[in-house]
């Protein structure tokens, strides 16, 4: 068997590829290894909004129960309210079933541990042994010893409680409209902003099972980026499924990215001296103009690999307040330990309304640059030709030095496929398109000779 868990948990196709019996077994395999050595265990468990998402429930709920711990069951409830109540209700461990901004077909189980950080992977293989092992050696009690499942009513209250908490100013006299991808943020997202005083107007807050994130929501901004033109707003917010990411659309009804919020968030908290070390962690693929307006604030940048646990880790690791994704998945290590798209929200509503500066004004402080995507499809074996080989490597530096600063050139092999992806960045879209399809060419026949 390969391995079970990808970089966000075990994601497949619902009862083809992630099945309730895998469900049921994961349950079982996580209860047990997550919950050792506590007395009487118990786990957080939530869920998103797609219509499988209570066949899988059930079979994880019952998976955990098998082996003595308990449920604290929270629900339709997004996945950052999982990773925050399991620490606020001292859980041993929180799973969320949901495939974030994937299509309804799709579904995922995730894990935290109890403090509310995703496994490591380690843990995870662990979990998978226990599975393949056929689970030898793990207890399944009688009577009263098994485990019993619990509603936590509050769950959703709790989590819009500690979200509206994470600012320290009300938002009357905002008028924001919210794209909730018919997922988790639905009533959470809604909630909050109402009781903070803001005139919410919403879409896509109506979930049927089956139109989580069709689209709509962070994957497909289009809609919400008219209606706040339309409904005359000052800004709007767009969920995934989860509720883990969150973009931004200026009054003028362009789309704001992670890149500018976290651009204008580091640039406010370094102005309120809580900008730790002075640092915003970001991947290599966010966009060189996130760089270059960083260098103007005097703000340094560390760059990690692409995925939110690497932004994590590294966050973690020097205590940095502020990191994400170009996606929109931030992370506010001072409030959660995940991508968490109502806080984002909120933060960036926070700073509209406290600069009393327009969304468009707060992001001009950054200017995208142009990005060119472009192909090289090489063997596998060859997928680090692009280092070995001089003539490549002295190619890639004379773009770079015609790119004098302003840009620059990222390769990437494929994990999956075998590819080589070239990204070029720079100020003039027509010279990097021919530069970055003459790059990849020239990789393509190098590596195909």
């Amino acid at each position: 068997m390969g391995r079970m868990f990808g970089t966000d948990g075990v994601r497949g196709i619902a009862n083809k590829e992630l099945t309730p019996e895998l469900a049921y077994k994961l349950g079982r395999a996580g209860a047990y290894v997550l919950t050792q050595g506590a007395h009487k265990p118990k786990i957080l468990v939530g869920l998103d909004t797609r219509i499988s998402g209570d066949m899988l429930s059930t079979a994880l709920v019952s998976g955990i129960l098998s082996v003595g711990a308990g449920v604290i069951f929270a629900n339709v409830i997004p996945t950052p309210a999982v990773a925050y109540l399991t620490r606020k209700y001292g859980a041993d461990a929180g799973v969320v079933i949901s495939a974030s901004h994937n299509p309804v077909e799709y579904n995922g189980i995730k894990f935290f541990d109890g403090k509310g950080l995703k496994l490591s992977d380690e843990l995870e293989d662990k979990i998978q042994a226990v599975i393949e092992s056929n689970f030898e050696g793990v207890p399944s009690p009688v009577g009263g010893e098994v485990g019993r499942r619990v509603f936590e009513e509050s769950a959703l209250e709790d989590y819009v409680e500690f979200a509206k908490s994470t600012i320290d100013v009300d938002l009357k006299g905002l008028r924001v409209a919210l794209d909730c991808a018919n997922g988790a943020a639905y009533k959470s997202a809604v909630r909050a902003f109402r009781e903070l005083g803001a005139e919410v107007v919403v879409i896509n807050n109506d979930p049927d099972g089956v139109n989580i994130n069709e689209k709509c929501g962070s994957t497909h901004p289009e809609e919400l980026m008219d209606y706040v033109v339309r409904k005359q707003c000052h800004l709007g917010l767009a969920f995934d499924g989860d509720a883990d990411r969150c973009l931004a659309v200026d009054e003028k009804g362009n789309l704001i990215d992670g890149d500018h919020i976290m651009a204008i968030c580091a640039a406010n908290l370094k102005q309120q001296g809580r900008l730790t070390k002075n640092v915003l962690v970001t991947t290599i693929m966010s966009n060189m103009g996130l760089f270059i307006a960083m260098n103007k604030e005097e703000i340094d940048t560390v760059k990690t690999k692409v995925g939110d646990r690497y932004v994590l880790e590294e966050m973690l690791k020097e205590g940095y307040a502020i990191g994400g994704e170009q996606s929109g998945h931030i992370i506010f290590l001072e409030h959660n330990t995940t991508g968490d798209g109502l806080v984002t929200a909120l933060q960036l509503s926070a700073i509209v309304k406290k600069t009393a500066k327009s969304l468009s004004q707060l992001a001009s402080m950054m200017k995208q640059l142009p990005q060119v995507l472009a192909n090289a499809v090489v063997p596998n074996d060859k997928k680090n030709i692009y280092l070995d080989d001089k003539e490549i490597v002295d190619k890639i530096t004379a773009i770079e030095e015609k790119l004098h600063g302003c840009g620059r050139v990222l390769i990437r092999p494929s994990g999956t496929e075998p590819l080589v992806r070239v990204m070029l960045e720079g100020e003039n879209q027509k010279e990097l398109d021919e530069m970055a399809h003459s790059l990849a060419k020239f990789i393509e026949y190098k590596a195909n000779k």
